[in-house]
């Protein structure tokens, strides 16, 4: 078993009707085979040398009992674990590592899906050595 504060919010939480203290308790053969097809198949397939790096740091900082300490990765890849809830892990995202607080609610997606690579493009006025006609902003009717 491992030793997860749980939330008051996260003891109503159910992963294909299982709660998350049930979860914690499965071994990792059980918790995979209730995975959908894709990620059912990664971890069965075995874990990368970096993916089990990041999961002997992650079960390290659980035995130590300290939560409050973030884990920086590249690793993108990583199938969210029960045992990652609670955790923060700081997600490189290209440029930058994004902080990610893991909530129940991830469990079954990838760590990359929470640390965005690409932002929005606001476009505006041209910046420096901008065109003639790239200055000329047609009237808006």
């Amino acid at each position: 078993m491992m030793s997860i504060e749980l939330r008051p919010e996260w003891r109503r939480f159910k992963y294909r009707g299982r709660s998350l203290e049930e979860l914690l308790n499965m071994s990792l053969d059980e918790f995979i085979s209730l995975l959908p097809a894709r990620q059912r198949r990664s971890l069965q397939r075995g874990l990368t040398p970096a993916q089990k790096k990041l999961l002997a740091k992650i079960r390290a900082l659980r035995r130590s009992g300290k939560t409050d300490v973030m884990i920086k990765t590249h690793v993108r890849n990583l199938v969210v674990l029960p045992e990652m809830v609670g955790l923060t892990i700081a997600v490189y995202n290209g440029k930058e590592y994004v902080p990610v607080r893991v909530v129940p609610e991830m469990i079954g997606h990838r760590l990359g899906e929470f640390s965005h690579t690409t932002k929005i493009v606001h476009h505006g006025e041209p910046g420096l050595k901008a065109s003639k006609s790239s200055l000329h902003i047609a009237a808006k009717g």
